[in-house]
C-alpha cells in the first residue's frame, strides 16, 4: 500500500490562513479566489478525517487538530522552501540595488533576511533617501527598484500598499490643539505627507504653525515627544511613544496615501523580479476578516 503524502499547496494554504487571520485575507495573498481557499481547507479535513477549523464570529479558529496540522505543515513547508533556495541559489546571481525612504526600512527587515537566505549569491545594497529623490534616481536607471510614497508629480509605479494617513502626538504629552497648531513635518519636497496636512488644515479654516521639520521621522520625533508639535504618519510609522489623535481632536481627516514599487525602465532581472514578488507580498494590506 502506497503511503499517504501531504499536499504541501494546502498545507502551504492552512499555513497562510493562519499567518493572515481569515480565509479574505488568505485568497489576496496566495491570489486564489475565497472559494479556492475553502475548498483546499475542506480537502485536508477530508483527506484527515478531522475537523481542523471552526467559526468564531466572522473570524476562523483552529481547533486543537488545527493547530497540530499547523505544527507540522510549518516544518514540512520550512524543509521545502529551504530544498528550493538551495537548489536556486545555485543559479540566480548578480547585484541588486533596493531604493528606500528611511522610514519605511523597518517594513522590510524580514523580507531582507528571507531574500538573502534564498539568494545568497546576489548582492543587495540598500539606499535610503526621499520619496521624490528615489524616483528620480530609478527612472536614471540609478536603482533597480524604490519603494516610496506615490507623489502627486510622479504618479507611476505598482500600488502595493494604501494606508490612512493621521495625526499623532506623544504618548506622554501633547501641545495644545489650538490655533496656530504646531506642526512637525517633513522638509519641503521631501514626502508627500507635508503637502497633505496643510492641504487638510487650510480646507478645515485652521491656523497652523511649522515648528520644526526633517527629511525623515527619525528627526521629528524627539520634538514630538516632547510634546511640543503634532506629526502626520501612517499606522505603521506609529512607535510606542507615539499617540494617534482621533476625531475628537478637532484636527480634519487626512486621505490615504499609496505606497508604490518603482522599476527602472530597462527589463528587471531576476534578483530584482524576485525581491520586489517578496516586498508585494509582504506589505499587502490584510483584507477585512471574514
Amino acid at each position: 500500500m502506497r503511503a499517504p503524502t501531504f499536499d504541501l499547496t494546502l498545507l502551504r494554504t492552512l499555513v497562510t490562513i493562519a499567518d493572515t487571520g481569515s480565509v479574505t485575507a488568505a485568497a489576496k495573498r496566495l491570489a486564489y479566489t475565497q472559494s479556492t481557499v475553502s475548498m483546499q481547507l475542506q480537502r485536508l479535513e477530508t483527506q484527515l478525517e478531522v475537523s481542523l477549523h471552526e467559526r468564531a464570529g466572522r473570524r476562523l479558529r483552529f481547533t486543537p487538530e488545527g493547530d497540530r496540522l499547523l505544527a507540522h505543515a510549518r516544518r514540512l513547508l520550512a524543509l521545502n522552501d529551504e530544498a528550493w533556495s538551495d537548489m536556486q541559489a545555485r543559479q540566480i546571481t548578480g547585484d541588486l540595488t533596493l531604493g528606500i525612504p528611511e522610514d519605511y526600512a523597518s517594513l522590510l527587515p524580514s523580507v531582507f533576511a528571507y531574500f538573502h537566505q534564498l539568494y545568497p549569491a546576489v548582492g543587495l545594497t540598500v539606499k535610503c533617501g526621499t520619496s521624490a529623490h528615489l524616483v528620480e534616481q530609478v527612472k536614471a536607471a540609478e536603482l533597480d527598484l524604490a519603494l516610496v510614497t506615490r507623489q502627486r508629480n510622479s504618479p507611476g509605479g505598482d500600488v502595493i500598499r494604501r494606508e490612512p494617513l493621521i495625526w499623532a502626538v506623544g504618548v506622554h504629552q501633547q501641545p495644545s490643539l489650538s490655533d496656530p497648531i504646531p506642526l512637525a513635518l517633513y522638509s519641503p519636497g521631501a514626502d508627500v505627507f507635508r503637502e497633505v496636512a496643510e492641504q487638510a488644515l487650510q480646507g478645515a479654516g485652521r491656523d497652523w504653525r511649522v515648528a520644526y521639520t526633517s527629511q525623515s521621522m527619525a528627526g521629528l520625533a524627539p520634538i514630538v515627544t516632547a510634546g511640543l508639535a503634532v506629526v502626520v504618519v501612517t499606522r505603521s510609522m506609529l512607535t510606542p511613544s507615539l499617540r494617534p489623535l482621533d476625531e475628537s481632536s478637532g484636527l480634519p481627516a487626512l486621505p490615504m496615501i499609496e505606497l508604490a514599487l518603482h522599476r527602472a525602465p530597462h527589463r528587471p532581472s531576476e534578483p530584482a523580479r524576485r525581491l520586489a514578488e517578496l516586498i508585494r507580498e509582504q506589505l499587502a494590506a490584510p483584507s477585512e476578516a471574514l
